[in-house]
């Protein structure tokens, strides 16, 4: 899309001037709102790394039995490191905050983009709700354990969507340093863990048995491939907030890497000091005998009970903090989709002086509380019982959004590739699009394996209806999104145009705006 397209833009017909300046600051997010600490942050909070080492990493030992998972997560690193060198030169061009769909959109078109753009409306918000199932598990089993009172894992998983809801209604900064304080505090207690099992080891001893690729031999790769990669989920969110940082071709690339890299050692070292604790041969039968308390119970006889118990406090206000990150996404996400048409208009103007996507907020916290209500109500089960809130709300709903934002980052690697080609920059960026091609193939082998697998990730047996029903809703999301492409493009071609463009579709309309008045008055 070129400048000489901005003829197709017109101010609606009741603009004057200065309305429509005043509607320019309505469907753009506040700039200069966030540096590289608050950016930094708020993406690193989506990976909510007391979860995933409490949660991820023993479901992972004990499901796939491979004791090689932080060679895996190296591996992963290298996967995202390279898949970011092309998204990260992208965004010096593209600042919006649909990000994923925007991408695709100026490498694939408005079709594709529309495509791209309800599959990730559709995926963080499954990576969202789903953290409510075991967000309220958790909180109950605190008032079981320190009060003595028994709670129903709805109830605070309701009140959760409705404070979070209430958080995505503030500025942007605020969110940042609630995001921030949990963050660090998390990574905190996983360093001190982590520290503490290398300094008492089990009889193996310190040993690097876990980074041996013996160990990754066997069918159950590809999909603990498909756990692991969940785990860095969040830092490609970046994009997001560019309209929000008062340099986005410095800052997104920079943290970017600096998140992609960061959680990689974290997420390797760690999953290593649990093999240490546990000694490698016997990772997998602690993780099986312990499942998500694994970490707890190694703490437990490392660091003592208060420090287990803060750590488990903490495991709470970490989920939060991770589903106000992608509350933060999926409402800028549908700012986005309004601003250019692909939902109604409401949802592309921000509100009251926060400058805050506030509807498309509004919108995440409805389809939050009806989806925890709907399984509340489908939940027979006993106060207590992990059933519904872990074992389907949160494990159904975290690997349909992490299908979906695994093949949103394959079309993004493809997107770049021909982004660059159809600038005739594909000598200047030769190295970035080896690495965009090799990055989209891995991670579409990934996606293979994780729709193969389905029934090993969400726990259902090989014949079950749920085994394409879940994966179908991302296929579903990305056909009902190209079909809107497709009649946006027939009926109406100049909005049609303006996918992925974002504000810079509002600046074009002000250019022919300007053009035309100068050719009335001359």
């Amino acid at each position: 899309m070129t400048t000489g397209s901005s003829s197709k833009f017109r101010p609606s017909a009741d603009s004057d001037s200065g309305i429509s300046t005043f509607k320019g600051q309505e469907r753009a997010l506040r700039a200069d709102r966030l540096g590289t600490g608050g950016l930094l942050l708020s993406v690193l909070a989506a990976t909510a790394p007391l979860l995933v080492v409490a949660g991820v990493m023993p479901t992972t030992f004990a499901v796939m039995g491979i004791v090689g998972q932080p060679l895996l997560f190296v591996a992963l690193g290298v996967v995202l490191v390279l898949f970011s060198v092309g998204y990260a030169e992208m965004s010096r061009h593209v600042h919006n905050a649909g990000a994923f769909y925007a991408y695709i959109s100026r490498g694939l078109g408005g079709t594709a983009g529309a495509s791209a753009a309800l599959l990730a409306l559709v995926a963080y918000n499954a990576l969202q709700v789903g953290i409510y199932g075991i967000f309220g598990f958790e909180v109950s089993g605190l008032f079981a354990t320190y009060l003595d009172t028994e709670v129903a894992w709805w109830i605070p998983a309701l009140l959760a969507a409705l404070a979070v809801g209430a958080l995505g209604w503030l500025k942007i900064d605020v969110n940042a340093r609630v995001l921030g304080v949990l963050l660090v505090i998390e990574v905190v207690l996983v360093v001190i863990f982590d520290v503490a099992a290398v300094a008492d080891p089990a009889t193996e001893g310190l040993s690097l048995h876990a980074f041996n690729p013996d160990t990754l031999s066997g069918a159950g790769v590809g999909t603990a491939l498909c756990f692991c990669i969940a785990a860095f989920l969040g830092f490609e969110q970046a994009p997001v907030y560019a309209e929000e940082t008062s340099k986005p071709h410095i800052l997104v690339p920079r943290v970017m890497f600096l998140a992609v890299g960061g959680v990689a050692v974290f997420l390797a070292f760690s999953s290593w000091a649990m093999t240490v604790a546990t000694g490698p041969a016997g990772v997998v039968g602690a993780s099986q005998e312990h499942s998500a308390g694994l970490l707890f119970f190694l703490t437990e006889e490392r660091l003592g009970g208060t420090f287990t118990d803060v750590m488990h406090i903490l495991f709470v206000t970490g989920m939060f903090a991770a589903m106000l990150s992608f509350h933060n996404v999926v409402a800028r996400y549908a700012f986005a989709m309004g601003r250019e048409g692909l939902l109604p208009q409401a949802f592309g103007r921000t509100t009251g002086a926060s400058g805050a996507p506030g509807t498309g907020s509004l919108l995440q916290t409805t389809v939050s509380v009806v989806i925890v209500a709907g399984f509340a109500v489908a939940d027979e089960g006993p106060v207590g019982d992990p059933t519904t809130p872990v074992l389907k709300l949160f494990t159904w709903a975290a690997n349909i959004g992490a299908l979906g934002v695994i093949l949103l980052m394959a079309a993004a690697s493809l997107s770049v590739i021909v982004f660059f080609v159809r600038r005739g920059a594909a000598g200047a960026q030769a190295w970035r699009l080896a690495t965009a091609a090799l990055s989209g193939i891995a991670l579409l082998v990934i996606a293979f394996y994780t729709v193969k697998d389905f029934d090993v990730l969400v726990g259902t047996g090989p014949d079950s209806s749920l085994n394409w029903l879940l994966p179908g809703i991302i296929g579903a999301a990305a056909v009902l999104g190209l079909v809107q492409g497709l009649v946006l493009r027939a009926r109406k071609p100049e909005a049609h145009a303006r996918i992925g463009l974002g504000n810079e579709a509002f600046q074009l309309e002000k250019a022919a705006e300007s053009a035309e008045s100068a050719e009335a008055t001359s």
